[in-house]
């Protein structure tokens, strides 16, 4: 038991199948019925059928109804489930945790990022606006923390299990805008509408890791629906051409690209439906699909194996020029999805930022101690794709970018828009060499970069040449000043200054030869940026 009393429970037969159900915790509103599925909702005097509770969706969460454990020293217990469906196609959790004296605690599960928060009262201090009235992108106070809004928009309440401590029915809209600030800092407004005026409600916490919920074996075995399935591949047929196809993440995947004829297909509940045939132009990837790989490279990249299951190809237009480039959609069931980017055949390993967002000025942001300039803004869009995606890929989707850059590492900011919602991926780049991708996933010749990228490293000049070229700048100085008294000779009127000059110019033609390299590597590697510090020589 969590707390130090017994909790009061209320029985009664479910109003749809006769079968007990019952109210366990004391603020519970809605109890999902284990034989029918169907919602109840608890009154003064009596309970009322709400209706049917569509079936979970399979995830990989890391929780179950029952799960207990503790977190900052305090039990818990996992007592329901709220499943919600994105405007983009794809699912969370949200499980609600019993803590003693009957308080509660969220804990949102989505892609593997974790949010424990606990609801807040709303007080003078913390300015909580009307949702049309947020941006995304900007700071919002509440109290002393600044945080700044990643995502708004509506999602669907679509399935329940458990006991809920809200007023949960299916198929409500759940109007909702996500913050994170430094710190770690995580914080949800929620609203009964978008009108303004709505009634809001706030929930804060932090964003956690795994660990930190020191989860023990459950007191009851998992429901059966509630276990998570584990498949390596489904496999199915195209439904335009019959090909074949390999679903390595079925339970999470919204859209195919099918690498044999071309057409975009919907993955909804384990059917596929033909969409549309993307733009004739076959994508060939370099890495193909299903290969898997450890980067080899600690100093860079957690040491954890990833599969290829996607590869899009984007672009952007400036100026009538189009600028392409490949990103391949990475998996690994532990920490989720990350993604590998072919960009002029240069290459970069990038993730998501998942807390303590870099602190974002007019011209550069700051993050890891870091300070990184503006690259480039504009907008990208997605030209094909192929294999599999966990959002509702569409050809000719764009979201709006900013790239900053600090090689070998890049922050990129993407604000994507649809009718239901905003969001502000900020991701994390390092650059990666074609030999490390060759030896990730075993491959062979692939083809080699010209020119300088984006964040290539400019190539490290080993301090023993500067030392060396420092010497022999002292040695000829010394042999010049001490020169009439060493090797004086009856012709020789004195050291001659010229020979001294020439001498000086000689030994300086490498470390003269490589500041103009590096000069040039630099004024390379921005020519294509309007924020070029050397654009008056571009």
């Amino acid at each position: 038991m969590i707390g130090a009393r017994s909790l009061k429970k209320k029985g009664a037969p479910c109003p749809n199948c006769g079968g007990p159900v019952e109210f366990r915790f004391g603020g519970t509103m809605v109890t999902v019925c284990e034989f029918c599925h169907s919602a109840i909702a608890r009154k003064d005097r009596d309970i009322e059928l709400i209706g049917k509770v569509s079936d979970l969706v399979e995830t990989d969460s890391v929780l179950h109804l029952g799960s207990t454990g503790s977190y900052r020293g305090k039990p818990f217990e996992c007592v329901g489930r709220v499943q919600y469906q994105h405007s983009a196609g794809g699912f969370w959790d949200e499980w609600y945790l019993r803590l003693p004296g009957d308080k509660m605690a969220w804990l949102a599960d989505a892609q593997g990022q974790l949010h424990m928060t606990f609801p807040r009262e709303i007080r003078k201090r913390m300015q909580v606006p009307e949702f049309d009235h947020l941006e995304v992108g900007k700071a919002v106070s509440l109290g002393d923390n600044q945080l700044v809004v990643t995502e708004k928009g509506t999602a669907k309440a679509y399935a329940a299990q458990g006991e809920i401590p809200w007023a949960f029915r299916p198929g409500d809209d759940h109007v909702y805008a996500d913050l994170r600030g430094e710190g770690d800092w995580f914080a949800t407004f929620e609203y009964d509408s978008k009108d303004d005026g709505a009634h809001k409600r706030l929930s804060v916490g932090k964003t956690i890791s795994l660990d930190e919920l020191n989860l023990t074996p459950p007191a009851v075995e998992p429901l059966e629906s509630d276990s998570v399935r584990r498949v390596a591949t489904v496999n199915l047929n195209c439904p335009q051409c019959g090909g074949p196809l390999d679903l390595r993440t079925p339970d999470q995947t919204k859209r195919v690209g099918c690498p044999n004829c071309g057409a975009l297909l919907d993955a909804d509940a384990g059917k596929l439906r033909i969409l549309k045939t993307l733009d004739d132009r076959q994508l060939h990837p370099v890495i193909p699909l299903g290969s898997a790989g450890r980067f080899q490279c600690p100093d860079k990249l957690s040491n954890h194996e990833f599969t290829v299951i996607g590869c899009m190809e984007r672009y952007a237009l400036y100026e009538g020029t189009v600028y392409p480039w490949f990103e391949y959609l990475l998996h690994n069931p532990e920490i989720g999805f990350r993604w590998l980017v072919q960009n002029d055949r240069h290459w970069s390993f990038v993730e998501p930022i998942e807390s303590n967002p870099p602190v974002r000025l007019p011209s550069k942001v700051t993050f890891d101690g870091r300070s990184y300039r503006i690259y480039d803004r504009g907008t990208a869009y997605v030209r094909s794709c192929m294999g599999e995606f966990y959002w509702k890929v569409n050809q000719g989707d764009k979201v709006t970018t900013s790239d900053y850059i600090c090689p070998p590492y890049m922050i990129s900011y993407e604000l994507s828009k649809t009718k239901d919602a905003e969001e502000l991926n900020i991701s994390h780049g390092v650059y990666l060499t074609v030999d490390e991708i060759e030896q990730a996933f075993g491959l062979k010749n692939i083809t080699r970069p010209w020119g300088v990228g984006v964040i290539q490293p400019s190539p490290p000049i080993h301090y023993g040449v500067w030392l060396s070229w420092l010497l022999f700048m002292g040695f000829i100085t010394m042999i010049h000043v001490l020169g009439d008294s060493l090797f004086t000779l009856p012709t020789q009127l004195g050291p001659d200054p010229w020979m001294w000059f020439y001498a000086m110019i000689f030994v300086s033609i490498v470390p003269i030869g490589i500041l103009v390299f590096k000069y040039s590597f630099e004024v390379s590697r921005w020519k294509d940026s309007d924020y070029s510090p050397y654009r008056s020589e571009n």
